[in-house]
């Protein structure tokens, strides 16, 4: 019976993590979106997010979307102001991104805080390829973005 219990307890255990470490995230599509307080256009108006700003699906409802920024604010906003382009945000003061998913690599460009970069593809452990709204891509270190 001892084993028993301690393979439903692994199974939740697994079931569980599968459920904590999957993050789902949207970009805003519209020109500019606003963020509300509850799922209706009667809730509050919190603020604007701009076009391209990742944020974080906690949960969905219909019409509407739970959804956590990066700096941690949790809001609701319309469905049809998500699309599911990737996005990265930068959080550091200024990301270096360069050609290979090295720090040995020669530096592409540089992007201070609050640029959005499109995700365009997995990378080793540790770095993401990016693309700039000019063009521009490169690897950056995850750690300097947030919508991973």
């Amino acid at each position: 019976m001892l084993r028993f219990l301690s393979i439903i307890a692994l199974f939740v255990a697994a079931f569980w993590s599968s459920l904590v470490g999957a993050q789902e995230y949207r970009s805003v599509s519209a020109v500019a979106a606003i963020l509300y307080d509850a799922p209706s256009v009667q809730g509050k108006k919190l603020y604007l997010v701009k076009t391209g700003t990742p944020l974080e699906v906690l949960v969905q409802v219909e019409g509407w979307t739970k959804v956590r920024d990066a700096e941690g604010g949790i809001a609701w906003i319309v469905n049809p102001a998500l699309t599911t382009q990737r996005m990265v945000v930068v959080t550091a003061d200024q990301a270096e991104v360069r050609q290979a998913a090295n720090e040995e690599a020669a530096l592409v460009f540089q992007a201070v805080k609050w640029v959005a970069l499109e995700l365009q593809e997995g990378a080793p452990a540790g770095w993401a390829k990016v693309r700039h709204k000019d063009g521009v891509s490169g690897f950056v270190r995850i750690m300097q973005v947030w919508g991973l």
